[in-house]
This record gives C-alpha cells, structure tokens and sequence, in this order.
C-alpha cells in the first residue's frame, strides 16, 4: 500500500510520573526532516526520538510536539552546566570591557539568563524510566499517523490509476491515427507538387522515396511502446509496500518526455492535440505523487 506524507496522529501515555501526550503531523517533503518541540527537561531524549521516526517514516516534514502533564511528585534531575560556553561569555563581556575602557563587572546570576547555559537532565535511573515512557508514547503516536497516512494513501492510489486509464485510452488513440499521418502526408504533397508544377507529370518513385522518408521520421511506435511500458511499471509500483514517490516521479518525467517526441515527430495536429491533453493528466498525477512517500 502506498502511504500518504500528509498525515496526523496523536497519542496519549499515563505513566508514574505523569500524563505525557505527543501529536505528529507530517508533511510534504522531497526529503525527510524531522522537528521536535518538548520540554527542556526531555531534550536529552531528542536523538532516540528522531531515530525512532526514522525507522517508521521514510520522507516528509514530520512536526513532532509533545507535552507533559507531571502529577505533582519531584522528578530527581541533575543540573549541568555548559563550561564551555560560560567561559566563551566571560571572553567575549573582557574584550567588550577593553574595547570600551571599563573595568569587567561580571555579575553570575547574568549567566543564568544565557540560553543554553545550563540544561536539566533527569538522573540515570528516572532517564531511562522516562525513554522507556516516551518510546511507549511514541509508537503509539506514529502507528496513529499511519491509519491516516495509509488511508489517504488508498484515495491517491485510486485516483492515480483512474489517470493512468486515461493515458492509456489517449495512446491508444494516438496509435489508431499513426497510419492516418503518412496518409495524410502524401496527400499533401501530391497537392503541393499539382499546385506548383501543374503541367509537369508527377514522378510517383520519387515520390514514394519522399512518403518512405517521412514515415521513417515520423514513425512514433518505440515511443508509444516505452508510454505503455511506463504505465505498465506504474501500475506495479502502486502495489509494492515500500516508499515509492520519488520512483513514481521519475516515471512521470520519462513519460512526458516521450510524449514531447511524438507531438514533435508526428507533425500532425490531431495528435498534437491528444498530446496537451495526456500532458494534463501527468501534471494532475504529478501533484498526486508529490504527496506519496
């Protein structure tokens, strides 16, 4: 089953400490990118959140925010400090001082309003109980995401093999007038050669010669051989459970440049015609993959 990128899922965990709550929404994407908004004291736990999306969600924009609701009870916490940091302040407030001709007056608390300067993380026992909550919580959230991803995933897929119906009654309709395009050639330039030499006699070898050369040129069957082989890999794509949007584009694309070779190599305004409309209905499939994974 394909899976759709734009989706939302939401999850709720009770658990000792509290009730934790997480919301993901996902978005189109060309690639995968993953944001997260929690509370300071979870942040620690960013990097095991990521991965765990990671293995259940291939591409898209995943929005990630999860809020805690704690029953009221101390959670043990350590609190660190970002040495570091601190010390590239104190340089930076000296320089300032210098370039200014003041003496530095520092002042400790002033470091506390420093983002980043300090970061609260839980201790080791209650860390790995609050992992475990979370990875609890977020799975639960994702397989949430997924109904919806799937179920939108159904929708697109019908509606793409709807359209691929249609590319494939307009090739079918470009095949039948193939033999039409020679004819309609040699007509012409019988006219045109009666109209500018009308009392010369018409030498019928070479004009075969001339008929042979164009439906050479214009001979259009690969290219309606391969459309039919595209939609053909289309359609089996469309049942394979895994990520498949960027595959499907790059089908699209190869569709539309053979379609750009027989409006061209045709030369003949009836096709030119059914070529805009098979254009048409890849620009609408095109919009419909952008929204598979």
């Amino acid at each position: 089953m394909i899976k759709s990128m734009t989706a939302y899922g939401k999850a709720e965990f009770q658990s000792e400490k509290g009730y934790l709550i997480a919301e993901i929404k996902s978005l189109n994407s060309r690639f995968r990118d993953i944001m997260i908004r929690m509370p300071k004291k979870y942040q620690v736990f960013e990097k095991n959140i990521k991965a765990a999306i990671s293995k259940r969600i291939n591409r898209g924009r995943i929005e990630v925010y999860i809020n805690a609701e704690e029953n009221g009870l101390p959670s043990p916490c350590s609190v660190e400090l970002n040495i570091p940091l601190v010390k590239s302040y104190a340089k930076a407030y000296k320089q300032l001082a210098d370039q200014l001709g003041i003496e530095p007056q520092i002042q400790l608390d002033s470091f506390f309003n420093i983002k980043d300067i300090i970061s609260l993380r839980p201790e080791k026992e209650d860390q790995e109980n609050i992992q475990n909550d979370l990875e609890k919580l977020l799975q639960q959230a994702i397989s949430s995401l997924d109904i919806m991803r799937l179920n939108e995933g159904a929708a697109i897929k019908e509606d793409l093999l709807h359209r691929l119906g249609l590319l494939e009654k307009y090739t079918l309709e470009i095949d039948e007038l193939v033999p039409v395009v020679v004819e309609d050639y040699s007509l012409r330039l019988k006219k045109n050669i009666q109209r500018i030499m009308p009392d010369n006699p018409v030498d019928e070898t070479r004009i075969a010669q001339e008929i042979a050369i164009f439906a050479e040129k214009s001979d259009i069957t690969e290219e309606l051989v391969r459309i039919r082989s595209h939609i053909t890999q289309f359609r089996t794509y469309l049942d394979m459970d895994k990520p498949l949007g960027r595959r499907l584009e790059f089908l699209l694309q190869e569709i539309n440049r053979e379609v750009n070779t027989i409006s061209s190599k045709a030369n003949n305004v009836p096709i030119s015609r059914i070529a805009v409309e098979i254009k048409a209905e890849l620009e609408k499939l095109r919009e419909q993959v952008q929204n598979v994974e």
